[in-house]
């Protein structure tokens, strides 16, 4: 079981809050407001570390005794990150360069305390189906996924119909590889 603990999510997302709920974690939330640039030299699968580890950095004046757990989302394809939209647009390009393609999907956490901090991260790959200009605009109108990285969500209309293949973990492209959060906070 996990050990009792006052845990501060340094995330507004609402699938990283239901994860972390699901499992019996009782925390707050405290989203840090930072800048989430990143070295423009950095390699791509290095960045949802490094972001992981800024936002949970940006807690560490306001912790005493609790655990702060951050984390960052990314999807690659083609050496490409393809981060939260911009607009309509912007997710309309994501997805119609996803259609018919594997992409990788890069989740990293980070535990932080005052004494310590422990960071990891988990791949998974998916593959997406190819996608008809209709269902691109009909997922972007009536899902909008302009707060997920790659413009679309697994758990979404979408992720039934287009994810034909997930090697990995289906929590990591949610945003969250929930079976790595619990052993690691087991040993936190």
């Amino acid at each position: 079981m996990l050990p009792k603990r006052k845990i501060i999510l340094a995330s507004a997302s609402p699938r990283r809050q239901y994860l972390l709920k699901e499992i019996g974690l009782e925390f707050t939330v405290d989203p840090p407001h930072i800048d989430e640039s990143f070295p423009a030299d950095m390699p791509v699968e290095k960045i949802p570390g490094y972001l992981a580890e800024k936002k949970a950095k940006a807690l560490l004046p306001k912790i005493t005794d609790e655990v702060v757990i951050a984390s960052d989302t990314v999807v690659i394809l083609e050496n490409k990150i393809l981060n939260k939209p911009a607009d309509r647009s912007d997710a309309i390009s994501m997805l119609s360069f996803l259609s018919g393609k594997t992409h990788t999907v890069i989740t990293a956490v980070c535990f932080l305390s005052k004494a310590k901090m422990d960071c990891f991260e988990d791949r998974t790959e998916v593959t997406f189906k190819k996608l008809s200009t209709e269902e691109i605009e009909f997922y972007i109108d009536h899902y909008k996924p302009y707060d997920k990285a790659g413009a679309y969500g697994a758990q979404d209309w979408i992720g039934m119909v287009a994810v034909e293949k997930i090697a990995g973990s289906y929590f990591t492209v949610m945003g969250l590889p929930i079976h790595k959060v619990y052993e690691h906070l087991r040993l936190f």
